[in-house]
């Protein structure tokens, strides 16, 4: 009995490093597309970021990441503050509740 007890254990373990059982972002038909800057600009520490949201039936706004990291109190056009190197920017679609959903677009640039 012991024996089925560490195996259902360790199975479980391992279906939560998986990644098995994490929900997918819903797919609400909307759009995004970053049109500037572009893939790859070098850029100041603030940059103004153009971005094109198709709404579909769920998404009332995007939100925005640097590196991963969710940037409260973002403008809807300017990414401040990034230090020096690559950074990823990404614009993800969220509804009236602030979840996200699947539309999302990304680039990187670099900080001089």
């Amino acid at each position: 009995m012991r024996r089925i007890g560490a195996l259902v254990a360790a199975i479980g373990l391992l279906t939560l490093g998986s990644g098995a059982g994490v929900f997918a972002a819903t797919d609400d038909g909307s759009k995004l597309t970053i049109t500037s800057p572009a893939p790859g600009a070098k850029v100041g520490k603030d940059i103004e970021l153009v971005y094109e949201l198709t709404k579909g039936t769920q998404a009332t706004h995007a939100h925005c990441f640097v590196d991963g990291e969710y940037q409260k109190g973002w403008d809807k056009k300017t990414v401040k503050g990034m230090s020096p190197g690559t950074h990823e920017i990404k614009v993800v679609a969220a509804d009236k509740d602030h979840q996200m959903l699947a539309a999302e677009a990304a680039i990187k640039v670099e900080v001089q």
